[in-house]
């Protein structure tokens, strides 16, 4: 019992470190991995590089982007920050 007592702080650390830094953190993971998978042709993104435009095609690892002045840029899909909407 006494043993179990003087693990006790070591082991509430570890849950309080588990729902303040590793929980968040997977669920950000598992939103960024479903808006990834979620891409559409003609959705308006802007990857981790800064680049914005808009998904011209699709592939099952590659997303071809094509910004305003009509140049195609080929990236995979990890590569997507963030979705703008349709355009």
């Amino acid at each position: 019992m006494n043993t179990l007592l003087s693990l006790a702080p070591i082991i509430l650390m570890f849950v309080i470190f588990y729902f303040l830094l590793i929980r968040p953190q997977q669920k950000r993971q598992k939103k960024v991995k479903q808006m990834q998978t979620d891409l559409q042709k003609g959705d308006a993104v802007i990857t981790i590089g800064g680049f914005h435009g808009v998904v011209h095609a699709i592939d099952e690892s590659t997303v071809i982007i094509q910004s305003g002045d009509g140049i195609k840029l080929t990236y995979d899909r990890t590569a997507i920050r963030e979705v703008k909407g349709e355009q």
